[in-house]
């Protein structure tokens, strides 16, 4: 066995890192067009959420615990 290592080329280290950097430039476009897809959805549900927080506006103030709900059937736990 040899223990001479082989230089590597600058023509393979320019081969690796263009694969590589299209590798990236492709996962940023897909990443792109996934974040364009979910703000395009969040515009379509604007205007039903909205319409949604007129009809049933919330009772709880920011920062306080939401009242347990108790199922029919079931006891009521004590504090």
């Amino acid at each position: 066995m040899s223990t001479a290592k082989r230089q590597q080329t600058m023509a393979k280290r320019n081969r690796e890192r263009a694969v590589e950097e299209k590798r990236t430039l492709k996962r940023l476009k897909k990443q792109a067009a996934r974040s364009e897809k979910a703000a395009e959805e969040l515009r379509e549900v604007a205007p039903y959420a909205e319409e949604l927080r007129q009809l049933a506006p919330e009772t709880v103030e920011p920062g306080e615990p939401e009242p347990e709900r108790v199922e029919p059937g079931e006891p009521a736990r004590e504090a």
